[in-house]
């Protein structure tokens, strides 16, 4: 039986390509740069694994720049569809602008296209168009996260999972889910590489910090 969601009439182009562009737009601003220079840390486009986002984050200054990027991270997502729902009853519009959210994140137009794996980001996007597969991935990512401490692997289960998910619970979704579990994957393909070789470092439960700078004799002294 069709799903009462596609029964809307499909939106103009100029719609949707409004809508693309607006969601794009929302998933390329990171968190991550503001935070970092919120709480004086260091580049997180340049240091621990080079990735600005929350799992770096929370490496390089601990659990509070960690929460304010996940936060921004999901809340991006879901605010580039909500604003699309706005517009829009079209079902196949509000996922496109699911994915372009998550493109934005990965290539973000602000940071000459370096970006984050998308992960946050594809949870709150597709959390407002697939809730019942979304909340499910969820749950996955965390039960592997807390069990192996590693949030690349988790990442990379959620996304391995997703397309039959979708199948079982929001048939609907099943192609964008395969396109964003491929996208996904291949953001990932340098932490597969480390898993495969046991070279990816789990999360430890305290975040690491940088090395302190030395300071040569008398640079703290006051001049006369």
């Amino acid at each position: 039986m069709r799903d009462r969601r596609y029964d809307a009439p499909m939106d103009h182009p100029i719609l949707v390509v409004f809508c693309l562009l607006v969601s794009y737009l929302l998933g390329s601003v990171l968190a991550a740069y503001p935070v970092q220079r919120w709480y004086g840390l260091v580049d997180p486009g340049s240091s621990g694994s080079g990735n600005p986002g929350a799992t770096n984050m929370y490496r390089l200054g601990g659990w509070q720049p960690a929460l304010l990027t996940l936060i921004w991270d999901v809340g991006k997502g879901m605010l580039a569809v909500l604003f699309t729902r706005w517009l829009s009853d079209d079902y196949s519009t509000l996922l496109l602008s699911a994915v372009a959210a998550v493109i934005g994140h990965v290539l973000p137009v602000f940071h000459r296209f370096r970006g984050g794996k998308g992960v946050a980001t594809t949870m709150g996007a597709m959390l407002m168009v697939a809730p019942a597969t979304t909340l499910v991935l969820t749950a996955l990512w965390v039960f592997i996260m807390k069990w192996k401490r590693i949030s690349a692997l988790a990442s990379l289960s959620a996304a391995a999972a997703a397309p039959w998910l979708a199948w079982l619970l929001d048939p609907e979704s099943v192609p964008f889910f395969t396109v964003l579990a491929i996208f996904l994957l291949v953001r990932h393909r340098d932490n597969i590489a480390r898993l495969v070789n046991r070279q990816e470092a789990p999360l430890s439960h305290r975040p690491e910090r940088p090395p302190e700078q030395k300071v040569s004799p008398g640079a703290n002294e006051e001049s006369p």
